[in-house]
């Protein structure tokens, strides 16, 4: 089990905690956020038991290309993280409660700035607007920074559907697939143009590929914010997709001060290697959980096991 600080804050944390596992096709990570409970990380605890069990589906790429992430941060940290990645897109949080549009506005500018312009720039709102909000904020932020796409602008699907009428942007969905009861809904509503795909939540690799097969929209593949084990498996994932039009977010190792490896997941000419990731006995023993976190683990994996199984 590890505990790995995290440099800035981050989707509200600033410690990022997990279990790794080991079967007979290597190793897997079961790492869901603590705001999932323990019915909503049975998805999670299924992705990392098959990825032990099961080997991934063959890839048809060898190198992930991959965007950088810039948290909610000053305009000079956001230009200097997109400088040391090497990436040519960059995705920039926003829409966080702390911060104003002017703020967001601001953050994406220096990133294009950095990146030039023949990068590409995203943003995630984590469903953190209304439909006027992000309707005004795309607005804003296009201006400033020429959007590739917005992802999850507002937090219904619904509310999807009504913003990607209104804006010129393009759509990404994410919590509506990966937090939405029948993912499908967004190809009903045509609520995205684009869909994120996150291999823990959403129960594994093939689980995924069988959600890019039926929801019939260009696919990212993005990470949970995993150690190197768990980042491989969303590396495998896009590995195997027909068509990879995007850069996909899985460069996040950035946001953790440690990793469980040695040799951690980065980019190289904004790619990362496709293949299986292994623990190092060192680099895991450094970011080890003290003995309340592990018993709290124990427990959680115990009683998301034990619904799991009762599923069937």
């Amino acid at each position: 089990m590890y505990a790995i600080d995290m440099p800035t804050r981050f989707r509200g944390i600033t410690r990022r905690e997990g279990v790794l596992l080991e079967g007979p096709a290597g190793w897997a990570e079961f790492s869901p956020f603590l705001d999932y409970d323990d019915a909503e990380s049975v998805a999670w605890w299924r992705a990392a038991t098959t990825s032990a069990q099961d080997p991934w589906p063959t890839p048809v790429r060898d190198r992930i290309p991959v965007n950088c992430t810039v948290p909610v941060v000053a305009p000079e940290h956001a230009a200097r993280i997109v400088h040391d990645s090497g990436c040519r897109t960059a995705k920039v949080k926003v829409a966080d409660p702390g911060a104003s549009l002017s703020d967001d506005a601001d953050r994406v500018a220096a990133v294009r700035d950095a990146l030039g312009p023949d990068g590409q720039v995203r943003v995630d709102a984590n469903g953190g607007w209304s439909v006027d909000e992000a309707v005004e904020a795309v607005r804003v932020l296009d201006a400033a920074a020429s959007l590739e796409y917005v992802e999850q602008p507002c937090r219904t699907v619904e509310e999807l559907a009504v913003v990607r009428r209104r804006v010129d942007v393009p759509v990404a969905a994410d919590e509506s697939i990966r937090r939405a009861a029948d993912p499908m809904r967004v190809r009903e509503l045509e609520a995205a143009d684009v869909a994120v795909l996150k291999v823990q939540p959403l129960g594994g690799v093939a689980a995924c590929l069988r959600i890019a097969e039926q929801i019939g929209l260009p696919v990212v593949v993005s990470s949970a914010v995993e150690s190197s084990v768990g980042l491989a498996a969303g590396i495998a994932l896009a590995a195997a997709l027909p068509e990879l039009p995007h850069a996909c977010g899985l460069a996040t190792t950035s946001l953790l001060s440690g990793d469980v490896v040695l040799d951690r997941l980065v980019p190289v000419d904004g790619s990362l290697p496709v293949g299986r990731v292994a623990p190092d006995a060192d680099a895991l023993a450094a970011v080890a959980a003290d003995t309340a976190t592990r018993e709290r683990w124990l427990g959680r994996v115990a009683s998301v096991r034990a619904l799991a199984e009762a599923a069937g």
